[in-house]
């Protein structure tokens, strides 16, 4: 544990907490179909732990996420507060269930506790990717029916990696799922050992001291979380799953009350969810969490890969493996920074890094690639079938990550910062800034680009460097 000069964790959270106000959290309804979306309040909480969040980094300019979610003044309409974000809700308006039934997924909004009543206002981009309002409702966060104390927990956060006072940190949250009452210490090595390797990788290495890291795990009576496609069914306290909507290695809770009632006992702005088994998954919501099998061989990348999607919004660069998501054919310009439609290469999001002599589209030996992914595929699902143990699956990721890195170091533009067809689920009409990163395949290094939208993410949470 690394610990800020001269000061124990207990001196930090405590100057911390004596100047810091109190934590409003606002649990809403998100439900809908493939075609509508609708909104309810379902109550109003003062979390337990006071505002983890630097006041004076309020506003959110950074312009991720397919939502944002806005506080004002309810009088004057003075902005408060902002951030973007995205929904489990809105991932599944992409799948084939929600075009054949309704469904109401539970999300919150956080915030610092406001001195007098505000309107708190869901934004959503539009097709041209602005956001317009989409939901309001007016809070008094001093009103009778606000939740103001709730039963002690008993849960206390273990100190991975404390550099400072919160107010002045990224707080990430490691929590556990499917960790029995025998495995806490392992729960804690799991944590200690993956924060650790965070901070290998850059630009989070370079931000180390940018960054509080708190453990906590609820106990469950068995090892291991449900995967319900082999008929495994754990329950636990997080509920977090493999399976979901239909993508046998994506791994998410949709229990989101029990996710913040055991979150709010540590101080957080991110969380990522260790799940206690060795089959290779995970998941990542911008803004809400992000998801990795702690005992999986590729615990590493699983790690930092889906924090990439949680922290900062990248999307996904690959497009060969399979997905829950179903494609609509259009190819309108994503809001992630590292992928793009190129709908006007002369104004392509990362033009600050391009030479005049880059071919726009970049070539790169995309049909080589595409038939030994599509083998790959091919094995992969035929091992998936037969059931056969995880360690064959591992060897075969791992043969298929060293035959396409050998392809494209090998290739022309290799170095280049371009734009290179194939991203964001798709072959074609969608574009990533360079051939290879850890949003594309399972290597070890973020491109130039999502590097810098990481890094722009710090910079939202941290005080500016003298």
């Amino acid at each position: 544990m690394r610990l800020a000069a001269c000061l124990s964790t207990a001196a930090i959270s405590s100057a911390w907490a004596a100047s810091a106000p109190a934590t409003v959290r606002v649990d809403y309804q998100h439900s809908g179909d493939a075609k509508s979306e609708q909104y309810a309040i379902e109550r109003v909480l003062i979390e337990p732990l006071p505002w983890p969040g630097n006041l004076d980094k309020r506003i959110d300019q950074t312009n991720r996420g397919v939502n944002k979610f806005e506080v004002r003044d309810a009088v004057s309409g003075e902005l408060l507060y902002s951030r973007g974000f995205s929904t489990i809700f809105g991932e599944w308006q992409s799948t084939d269930e929600a075009a054949k039934l309704k469904r109401s997924f539970q999300e919150s909004l956080r915030f610092p506790k406001p001195e007098k009543p505000v309107t708190v206002s869901v934004l959503k981009r539009d097709d041209s990717n602005h956001f317009v309002p989409v939901w309001s409702v007016n809070v008094d966060t001093d009103a009778q029916d606000v939740i103001k104390k709730q039963a002690d927990s008993g849960l206390k956060p273990i100190p991975v990696h404390v550099s400072g006072a919160s107010a002045d940190k990224v707080d990430l949250l490691i929590m556990g799922d499917g960790y029995t009452q025998q495995e806490m210490a392992k729960f804690e090595a799991d944590a200690r050992r993956l924060a650790k390797h965070l901070f290998t990788v850059t630009p989070f290495k370079e931000h180390e001291n940018d960054f509080n890291i708190w453990a906590i795990a609820v106990p469950t009576a068995e090892s291991g979380v449900s995967r319900p496609s082999t008929g495994v069914y754990h329950a636990s306290a997080l509920g977090a799953r493999y399976d979901v909507f239909g993508s046998e290695r994506y791994i998410l809770t949709l229990d989101n009350q029990a996710l913040r009632s055991i979150a709010q006992n540590a101080p957080y702005e991110f969380i990522e969810i260790l799940v206690n088994n060795q089959t290779y998954g995970g998941g990542g919501i911008f803004g809400q969490f992000s998801t990795a099998a702690a005992s999986s061989d590729w615990s590493n990348y699983l790690f930092v890969h889906e924090f990439g999607h949680h922290f900062a919004g990248l999307a996904d660069e690959y497009y060969t493996s399979p997905v829950a998501y179903q494609s609509t054919g259009q190819r309108n310009e994503p809001w992630e920074p590292n992928v793009t439609a190129m709908k006007d290469p002369a104004q392509l999001k990362w033009k600050q890094y391009l030479k005049a002599s880059t071919p726009l589209p970049t070539p790169w030996p995309k049909q080589v690639y595409d038939e030994a992914s599509r083998a790959y595929q091919k094995k992969r699902a035929e091992l998936r079938a037969a059931d056969r143990p995880e360690a064959e699956m591992n060897v075969l990721f791992k043969t298929d990550l060293a035959r396409s890195t050998q392809l494209l170091n090998s290739a022309p533009h290799r170095h280049t910062i371009g734009a290179f067809e194939g991203a964001n689920y798709e072959s074609t009409g969608y574009y990533r800034p360079e051939m290879q990163c850890i949003m594309f395949d399972r290597s070890e290094k973020f491109c130039a680009v999502c590097r810098d939208a990481v890094a722009a993410m710090i910079d939202l949470y941290v005080p500016a460097k003298p």
